[in-house]
């Protein structure tokens, strides 16, 4: 299949773009990777042959616990579904901030993060402090091969997280139905399945019903002013997001500034797309849809 990309809108934030200085910039095979910084903010962009600029993650130099994205917050609620999940799987690492804040909360899970591009992750070590150690791991590989290749080895994540972008776009072939049933195979019993994709996009009915097709209930996070849209998807008979976490939970999130109150508030199970739109399939080129 061709790896073609779809179209998407990333909503970038002008604060961490004014006065940001280029401090790295590395060419791998996929893109030009660069590292910015802006006082006490660094981040990282893919640079594109769309020239939209996008930052893929930063951190607070001053208070690295300090999770400077929306939608990171909004992928930690799903912590409410499992507090101490045994392995958790995240596609796209970014600068390894998601793997790092899960380890300090949930030390004994196993992490594997998964990543086409060999520079992000070198980057990732020497600008953003991503740490592996004897559970946290890393794989260079297309995450459409590494789900593939789990699957034949009958691994099974109780968490998986699916945070892969190209720059502009994700991955058309990390959005069809094929992909998403071999995620949910990936997953025991009540295990939970968190998407970071976006609020604003043409393609958001058919990315609404491809998800719902393959995991029936859904529930949805809208950042408040990010455009990010997080999904969350169980393989569950009945999913029930929790309203509620324990005070010691609660605790642990609001020292990476998660307020699990003021999330939980915005997650809902309604449906705001049309239901009638078309699968995204393995034959069905998402890139159509949008001409």
């Amino acid at each position: 299949m061709l790896l073609r990309f779809i179209i998407l809108v990333i909503t970038i934030q002008p604060y961490f773009l004014l006065n940001a200085e280029q401090i790295h910039k590395s060419r791998s095979i996929y893109r030009n990777v660069v590292i910015t910084q802006d006082d006490n903010i660094r981040c990282m962009r893919f640079e594109t042959r769309r020239r939209q600029v996008s930052n893929q993650t930063c951190i607070d130099l001053d208070d690295k616990n300090n999770l400077v994205f929306e939608y990171a917050h909004g992928t930690l609620a799903g912590l409410s579904h499992n507090p101490a999940p045994e392995r958790i799987l995240i596609l796209g690492l970014g600068g390894g901030t998601l793997s790092n804040v899960l380890h300090q909360i949930s030390p004994n899970s196993e992490i594997i993060a998964v990543d086409i591009d060999p520079v992000v992750k070198d980057l990732a070590v020497e600008y953003f402090d991503y740490q592996e150690n004897n559970q946290v791991k890393t794989e260079i590989k297309d995450a459409r091969v590494y789900v593939k290749r789990a699957l034949l080895n009958k691994q099974k994540f109780d968490w998986i997280i699916l945070d892969a972008f190209n720059g502009d776009y994700i991955p058309e072939h990390l959005m069809t139905k094929e992909f998403l049933t071999e995620v949910k195979k990936l997953l025991p019993k009540n295990g939970l399945v968190t998407a970071n994709t976006f609020s604003t996009s043409d393609l958001y009915d058919y990315e609404s019903v491809t998800y719902q097709a393959v995991f029936s209930k859904l529930y949805t996070y809208q950042t408040p002013t990010k455009g990010n849209r997080i999904i969350y998807a169980c393989n569950c008979e009945a999913f029930d997001f929790p309203r509620t976490i324990t005070p010691a939970l609660e605790q642990t999130l609001a020292q990476f500034s998660v307020d699990y109150s003021d999330v939980s508030s915005e997650i809902t199970d309604k449906i705001n797309w049309d239901e009638d739109s078309e699968l995204l399939t393995d034959q069905y080129s998402p890139a159509n849809l949008l001409k």
